[in-house]
């Protein structure tokens, strides 16, 4: 298996032949905020891995202690200082945030989140906003403005999405934090590994993803959050119609025919 890896300071990139794509965040000294830097540079790579056909998994892991504290709150106040006492950068952060949030889950590959520490305020969102999350124990997850009077009502719309409402506004209104093992109970990670045994966990479900067909799974997760937004009888009906338009799919086809014979697909990713 050979890697190719492209650096930052504080955003790291490495792929495999697997078409695993690894990106870590890298500003430890930051507990990797979601500094104006870090979400371009985000931005920039998942975008960039949404257009690449050789890129079939992401996996978003952190260096550190911290997978992510939020947003930089040092970087936000010193904007207070501005004419307008900030709203202008404020409004220009949330919108980088929210933009980067949704291309998360617009992205034609599944995301799985790789926490090996605290994820807190908008780094909790980023977990909550990920396709799959696993997570080390001792990791902690909480949305804790509501201490400093900044409830965290960006966060609150992936984690709202992601566990029931009672369990978000429990985190929401508290502030407390979250165990590893309560975060998989109320759903908003996949499941809880040793440390020692995360990056393996992460990866060996990032191959699986891997070795099915691209365009299946670019697919299901289209329409799984397309359909999610829509009442019942308007997402039967619209399933119905990328099931038909799937099983036109020369993939589909392929798959199923090495079904029937007993074999492995070939797959085109078409």
């Amino acid at each position: 298996m050979s890697i190719t890896a492209m650096k930052s300071d504080i955003l790291l990139s490495e792929q495999d032949d697997d078409g695993i794509l690894r990106l870590t965040l890298n500003d430890v000294r930051r507990r990797n905020a979601l500094s104006e830097a870090m979400l371009t540079q985000l931005g920039s790579a998942f975008a960039e891995a949404g257009k690449n056909s050789a890129v079939r998994v992401i996996i978003l892991a952190a260096n550190g202690p911290a997978f992510c504290a939020g947003h930089d709150l040092k970087e936000l106040s010193a904007e207070r200082k501005s004419d307008d006492k900030g709203r202008q950068y404020f409004t220009h952060i949330m919108t980088m945030c929210s933009d980067f949030m949704q291309a998360i889950v617009t992205c034609p590959k599944p995301v799985i989140a790789e926490v090996g520490g605290v994820a807190t305020a908008a780094g909790c969102q980023l977990v909550a906003s990920c396709d799959l999350a696993i997570a080390s124990e001792g990791s902690k997850f909480g949305t804790p403005g509501v201490h400093i009077g900044l409830f965290c009502s960006t966060p609150m719309v992936a984690l709202s999405r992601n566990v029931s409402h009672k369990h978000a506004m429990e985190m929401l209104l508290t502030g407390d934090m979250t165990s590893a093992q309560r975060a998989a109970e109320i759903g908003l990670i996949n499941r809880v590994v040793l440390k020692e045994d995360l990056s393996i966990a992460t990866f060996e479900l990032a191959q699986k993803i891997a070795s099915k067909s691209s365009m299946t799974v670019a697919t299901g997760k289209k329409a799984f959050y397309e359909q999610r937004e829509k009442t019942l009888p308007e997402a039967y009906k619209f399933a119905s119609r990328v099931m038909v338009d799937n099983m036109l799919a020369r993939d589909a086809e392929e798959g199923i025919k090495a079904f029937i014979e007993k074999r492995s697909p070939e797959w085109i990713d078409e």
